[in-house]
C-alpha cells in the first residue's frame, strides 16, 4: 500500500471521527453512526488495504455505530 493512500485514509477517518464530536445537534444515533464509520474505514484498511475493504469497514463501522447510539437513544429517554 502506498503510504499516500494510509494517510488520506486516516484524514479522512480523522475528519468524520471529529465531525461527529464537534455538532451539538446531532442525536447519539447520528453521532455514533459518524465515528463508527471512521473507526469502520481505518479497520477496514488495516485489514484489506485497498478500497472495498476500506467502504466495507466504514459501512459496517456505521451502522454497528447507528444501532449503538439508538440503543442510547432510547433508553436516555
Amino acid at each position: 500500500m502506498k503510504k499516500s493512500s494510509l494517510l488520506v485514509t486516516v484524514m479522512v477517518a480523522a475528519g468524520l471521527g471529529l465531525i461527529g464530536c464537534g455538532q451539538p445537534n446531532l442525536s447519539n444515533t447520528q453521532e455514533k453512526a459518524l465515528i463508527g464509520a471512521a473507526g469502520g474505514a481505518l479497520v477496514g484498511q488495516a485489514i484489506g488495504g485497498n478500497t472495498k475493504g476500506t467502504l466495507i469497514g466504514a459501512a459496517a463501522g456505521a451502522v454497528a455505530g447507528a444501532a449503538y447510539g439508538h440503543y442510547q437513544d432510547t433508553n436516555n429517554e
